[in-house]
């Protein structure tokens, strides 16, 4: 039953700005209302921690002082050291005056209220530096009104039960308990007219109808049939936190009036004891079996592949070892620099290789079982008799910086996928950080809010794959397949035709907003010029107005202007929180049927939509922002104080979820047995709008389905941006409650710890121990050093360091799956329902996402998004590791989630060159994996370490790409002569190699295809962005120069006759296309050089030719899909390419002659002389 809060109009929230040293101001805020920072339930073991963190009413402000102050005070401090501003709340559902709850329940009856938005979801709250907390009521066109509660609910106060029908004739709706409470108390009245029940004739009756349903022998009434405070509740029954609870069956069968016996007490049939088994009851279910069953399990390899796999992956090392120490014992006397070279490259291929492939030694699969996870957590239990959802919730996360670059477009449709996710929708919460603070996006996302009104329920209702409207309605296949609703067709038309109005709207945002600006400052213009007439001024002056940025509602947009002035630019704007939709009701509600207002027909569809929340931080000059990392911080931050999910989901702005149920099977592993060690679960990356041939593999197949399926058998796979499920704790900085330290040799020897105990007698530096609640000894002052360390760590907002033990005790495991010692929480305990959000707790959010927040805190350092790195997703993965948590990767037989990726060649290596970058910086900084703690396995350490290693190896692919044409120049080769024995290892060598490419396809279902094209890129990535990756690394540790990247573009959906692959074929100049286009000139000329000399030398050496031809051919293959991309469309080749193909073609022939000038003496020749 949900309860909604009240509270008085009389008194306003009060906003206090108290000035520090230094200009930096510090924001609190109280309400007359206060609000519980820990539980609904008081019975909950952190009730206690929630008094110590709120007491007195008062909120703690974020500079960590209690502040209440009355009008009064206010006044009298106005001068010193306070200013005050308030923020009147106008009457609203939400917030009503105290002479609005005395209305008599006959006048609700005959004038029903209609539904209206909730105050919060229709303000924007803005704030921040040398700045006031104000909350701007916005107007309501762009938010349609939100179907209210029907009309069959029980219309006493504070209750939300079935109605009965007709008892009585005014109308008035009252359930079944209200109507027996009214009989019985309340002398047989209706509350609505005062008159007596028609039914009710006189005591006699009464005591009648009382003692048939004393002597009736019944079953245990529906537990909708109750209300929870009035009958015992069993969220509230368990005693302990330590052990589970001791149910108290004489107490409830007293309470229900059910008969003795454990089938029809707490386990009946449908229909109160009509059933198949004995007494006309079930058997009653084995708890015990249905907790025991796992919810995921872990599967291996067949034997068969991956035992051959492994022993070739030895005879190859075997192999190379041998090839390698023979070449060293064999150099080229004729050539001893070309050998050189030549070795030196060898050498570190095979130790790049070899960190390659050892991390891939254990691949594993794994599997959930959804089944299982709703039984456990989503069905009636004996602490959960309303069989309310149990699931922790979940906090998702988009992010989005520029409009132009990322379409709002784009980012609506990944919105509405969020919104229709398969999860229960009061656990829900979506966030969009927009860090360009512009109003196209925010305006989009109001459109989308109204939109997802329509969408989602029909996405429920006809169970709709994918939920992204933009990528149901373009796909291909047949849509009625497995539809067997007759009001399918009709629906499916009329949402697909909402959907095209949506995005005429959204596409028609930037020219309305444009618009409606400039007629506003035009106004503003003439209204400044009138009054520097009427002051007396020259009419002929021009004045300048400031050419803002208007919302629909006529007032100023406090984000980005097109104009960029002082206050509103890309760097320079106040923090904005806007609640598009606010949290919903705990009770499902259900909608109407279609009508003119309605499309579709929702009676029985739950029609409630998750909390949707706008939210853009504040940045000023000065400050580093720190780009996505940053932002997603201030998300954290901000989510939580508003939501506190304890799991959290990010997603970037073009990546969409594809299969509803991915959430589903990512909480199977969190919440599995052992769950509570797992930081992440990442999900692999799937990408549409790919060219069939994949020429520059976006796809990444061998990455996200080879590498990262071996690193799951290991500690888990990297975390790699988007697609990832956090546990909140772990992104805090905390340590798993028990880990294992390798030691010795390669990591033997193994130490097993337990780190959340009262007391932990070892600590390193990049580790926080969680304590447990409850836990606490008063003699004990490691937990208040603790406590005061909190501020210093996570920032002083007093609401944010409470939150920190919720979100650990939501995400704990159940009691039932902890082993001896460990600590759970029990069933149910999850199934309360949210608090509402009011005006306080969202200014509050504001302080957070203040552009000095994390100053003097460990946000980015420890906590959060790690900064420092252009590549934050894997240093923050690689923490997670370091200090002992391990992560899951979920591959899902649907796709979980589906993105866009660059298919242009120059964003493409644009791509790459950004993610080489770094990996060099990961290698110059602590972050490298030399530096990890024992607490990572070897193999893990092994491959993290060959992700800071991987760009340096294209210095030596560069060199080795060169001398297959320096070969051919100069008549050389690496070897003396091609003799028997090297042939048979360079046969060995790449038989190994084929033999494991065909193995890899085997264990990990990609394609011959995808493994062939993914080694073509390596070689255009390596001779291209690698370099270059490298070289920007050196600048930023020896020079300190600063590492800049421009936003990726998101391509939007293409329009109907449209190309889809129109940007493949376009050519767009970059540098670091020179060295490839080096490289293919040289090798194609040195072909035919060698070609040529050879077949006019008196002397052919035909060994050396096909050598050198060979691997120059070797180096072209790679390089095919690069030299196919600069063709462009139709072999229309860019000017800007001949121009450097002729120009390297004449400086390497005048250095190959200078070097080997004809037969002659060289003197002579070198010699000029005029004619």
């Amino acid at each position: 039953m949900v309860r909604r809060a009240s509270s008085p109009s009389s008194s306003p929230v009060t906003v206090t700005v108290s000035s520090s040293g230094g200009g930096i101001r510090s924001m609190g805020l109280t309400s007359p209302v206060p609000r519980a920072s820990i539980s609904n339930n008081p019975n909950s073991p952190l009730s206690s921690r929630g008094n110590r963190a709120s007491s007195g009413g008062n909120r703690a402000s974020s500079g960590g002082r209690y502040v209440s102050m009355s009008r009064d005070d206010a006044t009298e401090e106005m001068s010193s050291e306070f200013v005050t501003y308030t923020v009147h709340m106008p009457p609203t559902p939400d917030h009503q005056p105290m002479s609005t709850s005395q209305i008599s329940l006959n006048e609700d009856t005959k004038n029903e209220p209609k539904p209206e938005r909730s105050f919060i979801s229709g303000t924007i709250f803005t704030g921040g530096f040398n700045s006031v907390t104000r909350g701007h009521v916005i107007d309501c066109s762009l938010e349609k009104t939100e179907p209210g509660k029907s009309g069959l609910i029980c219309g006493m106060k504070g209750c939300d039960e079935k109605a009965m029908q007709n008892k009585c004739e005014c109308g008035f709706k009252i359930c079944s308990d209200c109507y027996l409470d009214c009989i019985g108390s309340g002398g047989g009245h209706c509350p609505g007219c005062k008159e007596p029940y028609k039914d009710v004739s006189d005591g006699d009756t009464e005591d009648e109808v009382m003692s048939e349903a004393e002597d009736q022998a019944l079953p245990l009434p529906s537990v909708a049939d109750f209300k929870l405070d009035k009958r015992l509740s069993l969220v509230k029954s368990f005693k302990a936190q330590n052990h589970p609870p001791d149910f108290d069956h004489t107490r409830w069968l007293f309470e229900t009036k059910g008969t003795y016996g454990y089938g029809n007490a707490v386990w009946p049939k449908d229909g109160f004891g009509v059933g198949s088994g004995a007494n006309g009851f079930e058997h009653p279910p084995d708890f015990g079996e249905r907790n025991r069953r796992p919810l995921t399990r872990k599967t291996g390899v067949s034997a068969a592949v991956i035992s051959p796999y492994r022993l070739i992956i030895m005879i190859r090392l075997v192999a190379l070892g041998f090839f390698l120490t023979w070449r060293v014992r064999h150099p080229n006397r004729d050539a001893m620099w070309l050998w050189g070279m030549s070795i030196t490259c060898e050498l570190w291929f095979a130790f790049s290789w070899l960190l390659d492939q050892l991390p891939k030694l254990c691949p594993v699969n794994r599997i959930t079982d959804l089944s299982v996870l709703k039984d456990r957590f989503e069905s009636p239990n004996l602490r959960n008799p309303k069989g309310r959802s149990d699931l922790p919730g979940i906090d998702v996360f988009v992010s989005t910086a520029d409009p132009e670059k990322e379409p709002p477009l784009v980012t609506a449709n990944t919105i509405l996928s969020i919104l229709a996710v398969d999860y229960p929708v009061e656990k829900l919460a979506c966030y969009l950080s927009d860090d360009g603070g512009a109003l196209l996006t925010f305006e989009a996302l109001a459109e989308t809010a109204s939109f997802s009104r329509i969408w989602v329920p029909f996405c429920r209702k006809h169970k709709i794959e994918p939920r992204n409207p933009e990528a149901y309605f373009g796909q291909k296949r047949d849509f009625l397949k497995n539809k067997v609703r007759l009001d399918f067709v009709r629906e499916r038309r009329r949402v697909k035709r909402e959907y095209d109005e949506f995005k005429v709207r959204i596409n028609s945002l930037p020219e309305s907003i444009r618009r409606r600006s400039d007629a506003y400052n035009a106004h503003e213009e003439l209204r400044a010029k009138k009054k520097q007439v009427e002051m007396g001024g020259n009419s002929s002056e021009s004045v300048r107005v400031p050419k803002a940025t208007w919302m629909s509602d006529g007032s100023h947009w406090p984000g980005t202007w097109t104009s960029a002035e002082t206050d509103h630019s890309r760097g320079d704007h106040a923090g904005v929180i806007q609640a598009m939709l606010a949290p919903p009701n705990a009770e499902p509600v259900l909608g109407a049927e279609a009508d003119g207002e309605n499309l579709i027909d929702t009676t029985e569809v739950d029609i409630r939509l998750p909390m949707l929340v706008y939210v853009s931080r504040e940045k000023r000059p000065g400050y580093d922002h720190n780009k996505k990392a940053g932002a997603m911080n201030a998300l954290v931050r901000t989510s939580a104080i508003m939501s506190n999910g304890p799991f959290i989901l990010n997603l970037d702005c073009d990546h969409y979820i594809y299969n509803s149920l991915a959430l589903r099977e990512g909480m199977c592993f969190m919440l599995d047995r052992g769950g509570d060690r797992i930081c992440y679960v990442q999900f692999p990356q799937r990408f549409e709008g790919i060219d069939p041939n994949d020429r520059y593999a976006n796809h990444n197949t061998v990455f996200f389905d080879v590498t990262m399926r071996a690193l799951d058998g290991l500690q888990g796979p990297m975390y790699v941006g988007t697609g990832c499920i956090f546990r909140r704790t772990a992104l805090y900085g905390f340590s798993p409650p028990r880990t294992t330290e390798h030691r010795g040799w390669f990591g033997r020897r193994k130490i097993k710890l337990f780190l959340r105990k009262p007391k932990v007698e070892k600590k390193v530096e990049d580790e926080i121990a969680l304590p447990i609640n409850g836990e606490h000894n008063d003699d004990d002052e490691d937990a208040d050093i603790e406590s005061l360390l909190l501020p210093r760590r996570f920032g002083n907002s007093t609401s944010l360091a409470a939150s920190i033990p919720v979100a650990e005790y939501q995400g704990r495991l159940l009691q039932d799956l902890q082993s001896k010692g460990n600590q759970g929480r029990p069933a149910g305990s999850l199934a309360v329902p949210r608090e509402p959000l009011d005006a306080a707790t969202v200014a509050e959010a504001i302080s957070v996402i203040s552009c000095f927040y994390e100053d003097k805190t460990e946000w980015g350092k420890r906590v959060g998004w790690i900064y420092g790195s252009v590549t934050e997703d894997v240093v923050t993965g690689y923490r997670m590791h370091n200090r002992g948590w391990r992560s899951v990767y979920c591959v899902t037989k649907r796709d979980a989630f589906r993105g866009t990726a660059p298919i242009n060649l120059t964003d493409r290596l644009h791509q790459v060159l950004r993610w080489a970058t770094g990996s060099v910086e990961i290698f110059f900084s602590r972050n490298n994996a030399l530096f990890a703690s024992p607490r990572m396995k070897f193999l893990q350490r092994v491959a993290y370490f060959n992700v800071g290693m991987y760009p340096f190896t294209s210095m030596f692919l560069l060199v080795y790409c060169i001398l297959p044409a320096v070969s051919l120049f100069s008549g050389q080769f690496i070897v003396q002569s091609l003799s028997v024995t090297f042939l048979i290892f360079l046969l060995a060598i790449t038989i190994t190699l084929c033999m494991l490419a065909l193995l890899e396809i085997r264990w990990s279902g990609i394609t011959l295809h995808d493994w062939w094209r993914n080694e073509q890129f390596w070689l255009i990535g390596g001779t291209s962005a690698h370099p270059a990756a490298v070289l920007q690394g050196l600048l930023k540790v020896v020079a300190g120069v600063d590492i800049s990247f421009t936003l990726t573009s998101k391509s939007a959906a293409p329009e109907d006759g449209d190309d889809e692959f129109a940007e493949l074929y376009e050519v767009r100049w970059s540098f670091l296309m020179v060295p490839p286009i080096t490289i293919m000139m040289v090798n194609s000329i040195a072909i035919a050089v060698g070609i040529a000399r050879t077949m006019y030398s008196p002397f052919p050496q035909w060994s050396k030719l096909v050598g050198g031809v060979f691997f120059s051919f070797w180096v072209l293959c790679h390089l095919y899909p690069f030299a196919k991309g600069l063709l462009g469309r139709r072999g229309k080749v860019p000017t800007i390419v001949f121009v450097w193909s002729g120009l390297l073609s004449i400086i390497v022939s005048l250095l190959w002659v200078y070097i080997n000038p004809p037969s002659g003496r060289q003197e002579d020749y070198m010699k000029f002389q005029f004619p």
